[in-house]
């Protein structure tokens, strides 16, 4: 009874104990016998029991080292007594019964929570509210359940349309739209039931995606076109998004807006004249809207885009037209003829607004020929001219077209062989829907007045009729008809869509381009297909010089779905085309620009060439960034640095023009001239008038070099002419880059007549002198152009140098006698010194004795050229010895020895020292 009572006790005693992390034990003794101490039985037990007082039995058990709730939360092990046993050895000892003990840890708060990610990422569509977005979970490390437990989370990021429940789930408070905010980023944080903080926050990310709409993707809608560079794709990543619906087919159209550029695309802007040149149009084509310049005045007055960047137009307003000059067109068309022009015409009124007419000049009203338009209908009035019978015969043709009155850029050619007449209008041909007759017109001596933009009434001396809108390229061709190939390539643009369709799609997508390649369709069943063409489609410019500008793009798709009821609605994609400013060429003139001629040669068949030595040159100067090392403190430092450079190109030139500076050209007794058979080889046309002469054509700077070259000046009365002056300037794509002014001054030399100037030993000799003009370096080409002037001798300047020469003789002539004096002297010192005195003649030109006779002053001239002669042919030699003027001298006294000459007073040269 009594053990089992100590077993009682020691079970509740280490309940009590592992409350106290140590616990007094007292073992009753009944027979008072000593407890000597305690035994654990167990496996890394980290406990210990001491006695505390052997008598009573008394003891305590104790951790060993610091207890950790979360690596063991309970301990249980078994205990044992035993007392000191009998004698000093303690045999015969005894042991108590062994007795379990239970021990709990009691946890601290010592963990925070952890996130059992790093981050967490969703994607939820636009314009939905969610129950739940996504779920984040944290734990906590502690043993306990009060600590261990995460009680709430907390949204760390402010001002954001979400909200976040103590389980960790997510979700929107407001819906969310795509437009707004594509991605919210969100900073979480998390507590234990003991309050403590996460140790670190988390990142949860949420895309926001729109709400699936049927549309094309990946398209830009800027696309940036450098001149130059051929095709340029416009769209490389597209793909169409269906909404995972099923489709059956695919139609699209792409567009490209170019009407604002020019005549309605980008198209050269040449004279309407070199452009049939260039298209094969055979020779007979009159230009009647020109640019205004002196060979063309008529259309000086009326306002025109100046040809810059686009193509010559003229606008008439509704009140003013043109006549004009008799001579440019024949008054009787022979037939066949054409009529070609480019018209941009807006509503159409009650009244006729006349494009071209050919009327009576005086007296009467009657109209031979006119182009007019008249409610939206364009109509040709072609009377025949009188004939022995007075039948009936067609008179007016009339069609009735939507582009007269659309507002934009339409390409019209008539073919009118009598009395059939077509009508090509960008290319596409229309019959007259409406032909009425008349009868031919009655004989009459009247003349006829030729006007654009109205129609001249005779009879009122007045314009009526007046045209509203644009015009530009009017022209006529008679005795031939133009061919479909010349008016498709008029119309022609030099921008446009292109396509290069992969072999793999070729035949799985239907192609088709409008004449101007401004659209194209497609057709096509299999998507992926499609897309592949779509990302083939690309912008092309094939112009040298590009107008710059934007061209806006759209794509309109439709698709056929299996279910019609619900198939999608694909909206238009639209976007433009930014063609970049092109590098604007500097066209440059250089060569001879100031020279003098002898009369004879300006009065001579041949003439003087104005430009001999001219040059053209065109450069393009750009700015490019290079990359610069500079040495600082023994390391690179590589720089970037901005720097000029130009290059040298070829292109055209279409224009060159001379003009006299001054006074203009008198017929009677000067001209310039130029190889005709020249020019038509090299497929130029030249025309002049008394102010200068105009070469024009679409051809290469060679040949307009080479031209240029040929023209000469004649003036066959120049006894009062002593300088003439002339200005040459080209230019390209019809004005939009001209040449500098590049001027030329030509003197005359009058002989002078030997007998009224004695003293003048030789004739003045034509000479040229090179002036270097400021040169730049353009990036390794060296485009310094070295021009060439002269120093022109005048009468003045003439009568200097015979005063200059007979001075300088006299001086000369003193100095022989001074030395002739000391000859005895100086003979013996200059010994073997021949060299030494050398005389410096370089600037003696001329040498006049006046005591010689004419016959001795004719040998002199003639003497004189040819010493002129030697020193041109020596002209890097600086000086002449004495000696080598004495040998000379010699072999002149002896020519005249053998001539038989004799002088009045001769004069004796000391030549002993030479």
């Amino acid at each position: 009874l009594q053990m089992r009572g100590f077993c009682l006790f020691v079970c509740i005693f280490a309940l009590i104990c592992a409350l106290l992390k140590g616990c007094w034990i007292s073992v009753i003794n009944p027979s008072h016998w000593e407890i000597c101490g305690f035994r654990i039985h167990g496996q890394n037990v980290p406990f210990e029991a001491v006695v505390l007082d052997k008598s009573t039995g008394e003891g305590v058990i104790r951790a060993k080292d610091k207890l950790d709730c979360e690596l063991q939360k309970e301990h249980t092990f078994t205990i044992q007594a035993y007392d000191c046993g009998e004698g000093p050895d303690g045999s015969n000892m005894k042991k108590s019964h062994k007795a379990t003990v239970h021990i709990q840890v009691n946890d601290v708060n010592e963990y925070s929570p952890v996130f059992k990610e790093k981050s967490y990422k969703a994607t939820v569509i636009e314009g939905k509210k969610y129950d739940s977005i996504l779920k984040v979970e944290a734990v906590d490390a502690d043993c306990s359940f009060q600590f261990s437990q995460i009680c709430s989370y907390e949204i760390v990021t402010p001002d954001v349309p979400f909200t976040i429940d103590k389980d960790g789930n997510i979700k929107n408070t407001e819906k969310l739209n795509y437009s707004k905010e594509h991605l919210y980023k969100l900073t979480l944080t998390a507590y234990d039931c003991g309050k403590n903080r996460a140790s670190e926050d988390v990142l949860v990310k949420i895309n926001i995606k729109p709400t699936c709409k049927p549309s094309w993707q990946g398209f830009n809608k800027r696309i940036e076109y450098e001149p130059g560079t051929g095709s340029l794709a416009l769209f490389p990543s597209m793909h169409l998004e269906t909404c995972e619906e099923p489709i059956t087919s695919i139609q699209a159209s792409i567009m490209l807006e170019t009407n604002h550029i020019g005549k309605g695309c980008d198209r050269d802007t040449y004279s309407e004249k070199s452009l049939h040149k260039l298209c094969g149009a055979s020779a007979g084509t009159v230009e009647l809207l020109p640019a205004p310049g002196n060979s063309a005045n008529w259309t000086v007055g009326l306002p025109t885009d100046n040809g810059h960047d686009s193509d010559q137009v003229f606008e008439f307003n509704g009140t003013q037209a043109i006549k004009v000059p008799e001579g440019v067109v024949s008054t009787t068309l022979k037939e066949p003829f054409t009529i070609s022009v480019w018209m941009r015409h807006g509503p159409g009124g009650r009244e006729k607004e006349t494009i071209l007419c050919n009327s009576d000049k005086t007296e009467m009203n009657r109209h031979h020929y006119s182009l007019y338009v008249h409610n939206c209908r364009l109509v040709l009035l072609l009377r025949q001219e009188p004939t022995e019978s007075e039948n009936y015969k067609p008179a007016e043709f009339h069609w009735k077209l939507d582009q007269v009155c659309d507002k934009e850029w339409h390409h019209y050619v008539l073919n009118i062989e009598f009395p059939a007449v077509t009508l090509f209008v960008d290319g596409a041909t229309f019959e007259p829907f409406l032909v009425t007759e008349d009868y031919p017109l009655h004989a009459s001596k009247i003349e006829t007045q030729l006007t654009i933009g109205g129609c001249w009434q005779g009879g009122s001396a007045r314009m009526t009729q007046y045209f509203r809108g644009n015009l530009a390229g009017l022209m006529i061709r008679s005795g031939k008809l133009e061919n479909k190939k010349v008016i498709d390539c008029l119309y022609t643009c030099k921008e446009g869509l292109d396509v290069q369709l992969p072999e793999e799609v070729a035949s799985a997508v239907k192609v088709e381009f409008n004449p101007n390649q401004s659209s194209l369709s497609l057709e096509g069943d299999d998507i992926e297909s499609f897309e592949k063409v779509m990302q083939h489609i690309s912008y092309l410019n094939s112009r040298q010089f590009p107008t710059p500008g934007i061209r806006h793009l759209r794509v309109s798709t439709t698709v056929k779905c299996f279910n019609e009821e619900t198939c999608i609605s694909v909206p238009d994609s639209e976007g433009y085309v930014m063609v970049l400013q092109p590098e604007e060429p500097k066209i440059s003139l250089s060569g001879i620009d100031h020279f003098a001629r002898g009369a004879a040669e300006f009065e001579s068949t041949e003439g003087v060439t104005l430009f001999p030595e001219l040059r053209i040159v065109s450069t393009i100067t750009r700015e490019v960034e290079v990359e610069a090392e500079t040495e600082a403190e023994g390391e690179d430092d590589p720089t970037v640095q901005e720097t000029v450079v130009s290059e040298e190109i070829m292109h055209n030139l279409d224009t060159c023009e001379v003009t006299v500076v001054g006074d203009e050209l008198n017929g009677d007794h000067e001209s310039l001239e130029v190889d005709l058979a020249q020019i038509q080889q090299r497929a130029l046309e030249m025309s002049s008038s008394n102010v200068g002469m105009v070469i024009t054509g679409v051809n290469t700077m060679v040949n307009y070099e080479q031209v240029l070259h040929l023209i000469r000046y004649r003036n066959w009365h120049t006894e009062a002419l002593f300088d003439r002056k002339f200005k040459l300037v080209c230019s390209e794509l019809n004005g939009r880059y001209i040449s500098n002014e590049f001027k030329v001054e030509v003197n005359v030399i009058h002989t002078a007549n030997p007998m009224d100037h004695a003293n003048n030993a030789m004739v003045q000799p034509q000479f040229i002198n090179q002036v270097q003009h400021a040169s730049m370096d353009l990036s390794g080409h060296n485009l310094a152009n070295t021009h060439q002037a002269s120093v022109v001798p005048s009468a003045a300047t003439v009568v200097i140098v015979v005063c200059v020469s007979f001075l300088v003789f006299m001086i000369i002539l003193g100095v022989f006698r001074i030395r002739a004096a000391h000859q005895h002297t100086m003979r013996d010192q200059e010994n073997g010194k021949e060299n030494e005195m050398d005389w410096d003649d370089s600037a003696l030109t001329i040498t006049v004795n006046p005591m010689e006779t004419y016959e001795d002053q004719h040998s002199s001239e003639e003497e004189g050229d040819e010493e002129e002669e030697e020193s041109e042919d020596g002209e890097e030699e600086d000086d002449i010895t004495s000696a080598e003027s004495d040998s000379s001298e010699d072999e002149g006294g002896e020519q005249e020895d053998q001539q038989g000459s004799t002088r009045q007073q001769q004069l004796e040269w000391d030549d002993s020292t030479y």
